[in-house]
Parts: structure tokens; C-alpha cells; sequence
């Protein structure tokens, strides 16, 4: 405990630490809570099915996903300040007209919205890693996975509240204002997003490097496993959220889905501020089978208090995996090409979102709410296992090749 309260204490002694943490916490609130009112607004104002506003939110999604690696590689190249600015203007623009018009004219403007996002959690996790020292890395990873979630249990609250009190298009077309006034304050934060043992940079965060890194040089199988590992885990977290609702909505306690979620997202900030003050990392698919196997127990369930029991318990993994997942890609990859591959883990992340709540929905709807949990922890636990089993050999080499070049230092 004295170990995790040393390094608690002296990573967020650190300025520019405090100051990214502070800044994601605000980027990311109207962005969880834009989601939820945006399905409010086409069910509730524009009279369309929930199937139509779950197309709304796929396009916004797809269009994240494919905007990730893209506008990553622009901030390796190209600085913070001039990929912000071509986003702010584009979110400014498309959200000051998408609440207020019909279905289909919203759905493409989200989806434009969508392919110029800021690339705020990219920005947030490079600033966190390059404001600290390598063997910190991962204490301040987990900070920033507890600022995520209490994102994630402030945003969606605060929205669906405001939804309830105001008009939809107004309290989306408010959200969306305060994203792009929260892409402005990145703007004039401006935070350092490569350590000093990085590349130089200019004062507009630009490296300052004569040779770009090739895409060829770390885009390889590690890599690509490690992403396949956090799409795994948000696809178990997308299709827990789907289940949970259809178990509490079996349950007949509809009106205890925020607390239950508000329950499970509590064990994650929890789960999350041990993992950071452990002296070791833990493998990301080690965790993620964890992960898996204590979703499964939620499918035995007998109401809403024992559901949020093996919520909170299934909680307490979730912010350990992601920030597993990030920690390793950082690790993997040269700092002058993290924006990119932090775009690409991204994308692999909401890629696995968008297809964890689909995948439980079936389940549901061809068996039962159990079967919820059950399909989309067994398939976490296949991509554990396997993704354990393709990198135990690349570690077994490692540690031998270690050991030689030591015995011929000796």
C-alpha cells in the first residue's frame, strides 16, 4: 500500500501530469454524454425507432473509427495546434446545424463530425506518457483510465438529466459547443506529447525529425495482437452494457440501470487505481482473461442487487485491461509514431465497441439475457488465450536473448 501511495504521490507531483488529467477529464465528458442524447434526440424529438438511432450512432462511430489512425499520423507529423484547429472549425460547423435538421441530413452530418474528431484521447494519453518518467508510465496511465471513467459516470448522468429538463436539439447543439470549446483549450494548452527522449519539437509540437518512421517498422504482429486484445475488451464492456439493461429490464427494475452501471463503472476506478499502484505490469491478455471469466458469473444473476455485487466485481478489471493495452503500445512503438498507433488502438477499441453490443443483442434476443455475457466474455477469453499464446514464445526469446547479451557483458 506505502509502495502505491509513493507512486501516486509523485506522479501527480508532476505539473504536466495534472494538467493532462484535468484536460481529459473535461474533453471527454460532453463526449460521453453527446452519445446518450443523440439517441435521446432521434427517438424522443425526431419520432424515429431505436434502430434508426443506433444507425445514427454507427455511421458517427465508423467514421471515429476510420478517422483514428489518420488524424494520429497527422499529429505525429504536423503538430497538435494544426490538426485541432481543422476540427474545431468542422465540429463548430456540423453540430450548430445537425440538431436542428431532419434524420437523414443529421446522420450525415454526424458522420462528417465523425471523420474530423478531435483526436482527444490520442492527445490525452501521448501528453500523460510524455509527461512522465518510462517507469511510471504505467501509475499514469491508470490515472488517466480513472479520469475516463469518471467521465463516463458524470457525462451520460449529466446528459440524460438536461434531456429530461430542456429540449433535445438544444441540449445536444449545448454538448457539442462545449466539445468544441474543450478542443479550443487543447488548442491553447498545447501539451507536450513526446518525452524528452523523443524527438525534438517545435513550438508547435511538430517533431522535429529529418526522417519520418516507417509505418513498416512497428506496425507488426505484436503490435497488431495488443490492439486485438483492447478491441477484445471493449467489445466484453459493449456487450456487457447491452446485457445489463436487458437484465434489469427482465428484473422489472428499469429505473436501477444507472446506479448498476454507475456500480460496475465504480469497480473500474477501483480496479483501475490498484493496477497503477502495483510495482509490475500484468500481461494485457493475463487481464483480459481475467476480465472474461468474472463477466461470466454475471449470467447467474437472481435480481438487481446480486447483479450489482458481480457487477462491481467484473468492474474491477476493466480499467486494468485498457490501461494494460495502452501501456504496451507505447512500449512497442517509437515515440515519433505514437499519435498514429495511439489512433489505431483507438479505433481498434471502438471497432470492438460497435461490434460488442450487436454481438450480445443476438445472444439476447435468440436466448436470453444471460447469454448476454456469456457469448461476449467467451470470446474475450479466445482472443486472450490466443493473443497469450502468440506473444509467450516472443517473450521466452527476449528474456534468453537478455540473458546472452548480459553473460558476454560479464
Amino acid at each position: 500500500m506505502q509502495i502505491a501511495n509513493d507512486r501516486y504521490r509523485r506522479v501527480l507531483a508532476i505539473a504536466a501530469l495534472r494538467r493532462a488529467l484535468v484536460l481529459g477529464f473535461l474533453v471527454r465528458v460532453p463526449i460521453f454524454a453527446g452519445g446518450v442524447v443523440l439517441t435521446l434526440h432521434v427517438v424522443s424529438h425526431l419520432g424515429r425507432a431505436y434502430a434508426e438511432a443506433g444507425l445514427v450512432s454507427a455511421a458517427a462511430t465508423i467514421a471515429i473509427a476510420i478517422s483514428g489512425p489518420w488524424r494520429g499520423r497527422l499529429l505525429d507529423r504536423r503538430g497538435l495546434r494544426r490538426v485541432v484547429v481543422p476540427s474545431i472549425v468542422v465540429a463548430a460547423v456540423c453540430w450548430s446545424i445537425a440538431p436542428f435538421v431532419a434524420y437523414w441530413w443529421l446522420l450525415g452530418l454526424a458522420a462528417l463530425a465523425g471523420l474530423f474528431v478531435i483526436p482527444s484521447f490520442s492527445i490525452i494519453r501521448q501528453a500523460v506518457i510524455a509527461a512522465v518518467d518510462e517507469d511510471d508510465r504505467r501509475t499514469a496511465i491508470s490515472l488517466d483510465s480513472v479520469a475516463v471513467e469518471m467521465s463516463f459516470m458524470v457525462g451520460p448522468a449529466a446528459g440524460v438529466w438536461a434531456a429530461t429538463v430542456w429540449p433535445t436539439q438544444w441540449v445536444l447543439f449545448v454538448i457539442e459547443m462545449l466539445g468544441v470549446l474543450a478542443g479550443v483549450l487543447l488548442w491553447f494548452a498545447n501539451p507536450v506529447l513526446h518525452d524528452e527522449a523523443g524527438p525534438a519539437v517545435d513550438d508547435e509540437g511538430v517533431p522535429a525529425q529529418a526522417v519520418p518512421v516507417a509505418r513498416s517498422g512497428w506496425f507488426r504482429a505484436r503490435f497488431i495482437v495488443i490492439c486485438l486484445a483492447a478491441a477484445a475488451t471493449t467489445l466484453v464492456l459493449g456487450g456487457t452494457d447491452i446485457a445489463i439493461v436487458a437484465a434489469l429490464r427482465d428484473f422489472d427494475a428499469q429505473s436501477s440501470i444507472g446506479w448498476v452501471l454507475a456500480v460496475w463503472g465504480f469497480g473500474s476506478l477501483l480496479g483501475g487505481l490498484v493496477y497503477g499502484g502495483m510495482k509490475r505490469s500484468v500481461s494485457a491478455f493475463w487481464l483480459l482473461g481475467g476480465l472474461a471469466l468474472v463477466t461470466v458469473p454475471m449470467a447467474l444473476a437472481l435480481g438487481t442487487a446480486s447483479l450489482a455485487v458481480l457487477s462491481f466485481v467484473a468492474g474491477l478489471l476493466c480499467a486494468p485491461t485498457i490501461t494494460a493495452t495502452v501501456d504496451q503500445v507505447s512500449r512497442v512503438v517509437p515515440g515519433a509514431a505514437r499519435g498514429e498507433a495511439m489512433g489505431w488502438h483507438g479505433s481498434f477499441m471502438t471497432g470492438g465497441m460497435a461490434l460488442g453490443a450487436p454481438l450480445a443483442g443476438f445472444a439476447i434476443d435468440r436466448f436470453d439475457w444471460q447469454a448476454g455475457f456469456v457469448v461476449v466474455a467467451t470470446t474475450g477469453l479466445v482472443v486472450a488465450l490466443l493473443g497469450a499464446a502468440a506473444t509467450s514464445g516472443r517473450a521466452t526469446e527476449r528474456r534468453a536473448a537478455a540473458r546472452t547479451r548480459a553473460a558476454a557483458e560479464v
